[in-house]
């Protein structure tokens, strides 16, 4: 079961990248409150690769904590990208885009870092355990 979940949230990253990537025509969809639906997609992959983190993670490591700051980061991008832009359509003027750019590309790293530890951490927890049988 945590291997689906793993992979569907991986799914849902490529997904939501290949989506943006492509420049699909519902990405202009409003969404109830004017905020479009490629702006919520923006914050999928993030979310997904986090959460995938987090699955794979042994409990009670420094990787699952590691993981679980970096769920939390990546669910804060789409509300720190709001506030900082002033507006859900995620225009941005002045310095607020370079700030922001700062913080999206430092959450999209250490997202797919921390995945990477992560994925390392479960194949050495399944190796111990296999090793300890």
């Amino acid at each position: 079961m945590q291997k689906m979940i793993v992979a569907l949230l991986l799914a849902a990253a490529a997904f939501a990248v290949f989506s943006l990537v492509s420049g699909a025509s519902y990405l202009g969809v409003m969404l109830p409150g004017g905020l479009p639906l490629g702006n919520l997609l923006a914050a999928v992959p993030l979310c997904a690769i986090a959460g995938a983190a987090v699955r794979l993670s042994p409990a009670a490591t420094a990787a699952r904590h590691a993981s679980l700051l970096s769920l939390a980061a990546s669910a804060a991008w789409l509300p720190v990208s709001i506030a900082l832009a002033g507006n859900l359509a995620l225009n941005f003027s002045g310095s607020r885009g370079s700030v922001w750019l700062a913080f999206s590309i430092a959450v999209a790293v250490v997202a797919f870092c921390v995945l990477g530890w992560a994925f390392v951490a479960a194949l050495l927890a399944k190796q111990k355990r296999a090793g300890a049988a």
